[in-house]
């Protein structure tokens, strides 16, 4: 990659989200409904939430990764993650992208999630 277009060192790999917005909490608590049928743990404890950005209007784009491309339910659960969040109030749409950069990896779980699938 040539330097020029390399990220500059400190750039962090994953968008920062929204956390200081008042619906924060409450989008990712609907988040944590959805399930890979797979694995018993939510996505967002999972590490597959990469950014929940929320603007002034309730406009809400979020982008999430899978544990690899070839999830049999690729196609589908984007559609759930929209599902929970578009009835909460206050929100107005969302948008959800599916994004492969940086890729997922374990240590993106949370110790939750971790303990979950019984690696702690």
């Amino acid at each position: 990659m040539p330097a020029d277009t390399a990220p500059m060192e400190g750039t962090p790999l994953i968008k920062p989200s929204t956390t200081d917005h008042p619906l924060y909490d409450t989008i990712c608590e609907a988040i944590r409904t959805v399930h890979d049928p797979e694995i018993p743990v939510n996505i967002f404890d999972l590490g597959l939430i990469y950014t929940i950005e929320i603007d002034n209007d309730g406009v809400v784009s979020i982008l999430m990764s899978l544990t690899a491309p070839g999830c049999p339910v690729a196609g589908e659960m984007p559609g759930w993650v929209e599902d929970a969040v578009t009835p909460l109030p206050g929100v107005q749409s969302v948008s959800v992208e599916l994004i492969w950069e940086p890729q997922w990896g374990m240590d993106m779980m949370t110790d939750e999630a971790r303990l979950e699938l019984g690696f702690m």
